[in-house]
């Protein structure tokens, strides 16, 4: 689950397809009662306690303005992991303000989404998420049941693709699409065929199979890898891509307009299940959740990639080099 993408990465327009981040209340971070007893009656053995600031408090955090009142932002990060920053700096939705800050310095750590192209376009490090604070928005391949009962191996062949697409690679995607202008299709092309999946098996025609997109780009690139690797299996594939947002495109595949969507895990669950909070940090279970409900529908989602697009907390190499930065935890460290 996450913010809203609504900014843009230079001239692009990175558009929300994909659910909002759910909200949560904020209260400050509770302090401890002052001691009543006199200096004198502390234990003798009692060590210490350490003077040496946490790397997190000599940082500002940079994010959307409603981001200290959110469970997977600011609120998140306090709770999950410990972490009181310097300040927070009210920006964007993981858009330009955000990039513009941190190759600035006006911030040191900012959130932006873990497969914006930004990423890979500024050398920015994208911390893990070792303690699980985001939920498992996972990219995951939707398939109407009745394609499946017919030609089964269209699962493998979709298996296969999440299988292989890191992180990284969905990043670079989108970077060679929205910053060095390959069109999805050429970007798709050469990712399969790098990985393996063209030219393909070949073979005699397995029929038309409809591929769907929502209006984001990522979602054209994934829908093209789902296509093209299709193509090269036997099918004809019918492309409907950029029909709109998630309340659109849905109910297309459940009534059968499209047959085959890439969805986002823990998002695609709350959206069926009506925001019940089924979702968890954990994508095989965030989908086996899922599938319960799509069960209903005629639906199946297949394999998870380990490759997502939900909310990440990045920081410049420099940063990361400086604070020997790797994963969210290393902020609470000390200070070198």
């Amino acid at each position: 689950m996450r913010f809203p993408r609504i900014a843009a990465l230079g001239a692009v327009t990175l558009a929300l397809v994909v659910g909002a981040c759910s909200s949560g209340g904020s209260s400050p971070a509770p302090t401890a009662p002052a001691s009543t007893a006199p200096e004198s009656m502390a234990p003798a053995s009692m060590p210490p306690e350490s003077t040496a600031p946490s790397i997190a408090s000599q940082l500002v955090l940079g994010g959307p303005p409603e981001c200290p009142q959110r469970p997977f932002c600011l609120i998140g990060l306090q709770d999950t992991y410990g972490l009181q920053f310097k300040d927070f700096k009210p920006l964007d939705a993981g858009g330009p303000l955000t990039v513009e800050a941190l190759k600035s310095g006006d911030i040191q750590v900012g959130l932006l989404f873990t497969s914006d192209p930004a990423i890979a376009v500024n050398g920015f490090v994208l911390l893990q998420d070792d303690k699980g604070l985001q939920l498992a928005d996972n990219l995951v391949p939707v398939v109407s049941q009745s394609v499946l009962d017919e030609h089964p191996g269209v699962a493998d062949l979709l298996n296969g693709i999440m299988a292989k697409l890191s992180q990284d690679q969905l990043t670079a995607l989108n970077k060679e699409v929205t910053v060095d202008g390959m069109s999805a299709a050429d970007a798709a092309k050469a990712w399969l065929t790098d990985n393996g999946f063209l030219p393909g098996s070949g073979g005699e025609s397995m029929g038309t199979i409809v591929v769907g997109s929502t209006n984001f780009y990522e979602q054209e690139i994934l829908g093209e890898l789902f296509a093209q690797t299709l193509e090269a299996n036997g099918f004809t594939v019918d492309r409907k891509f950029q029909l709109g947002n998630r309340e659109i495109v849905f109910p297309a595949l459940e009534n059968g307009e499209i047959q085959v969507l890439a969805e986002y895990a823990a998002t695609a669950l709350e959206y069926v299940n009506g925001g019940a909070g089924e979702a968890t940090t954990d994508a095989t279970a965030t989908v086996a959740k899922l599938n319960e409900h799509l069960a209903t529908m005629g639906l199946k989602a297949l394999d998870p990639a380990t490759a997502t697009d939900q909310n990440g907390f990045v920081v410049t190499q420099d940063t990361a080099s400086k604070y020997n930065l790797v994963k969210i935890s290393d902020l609470a460290n000390p200070m070198p």
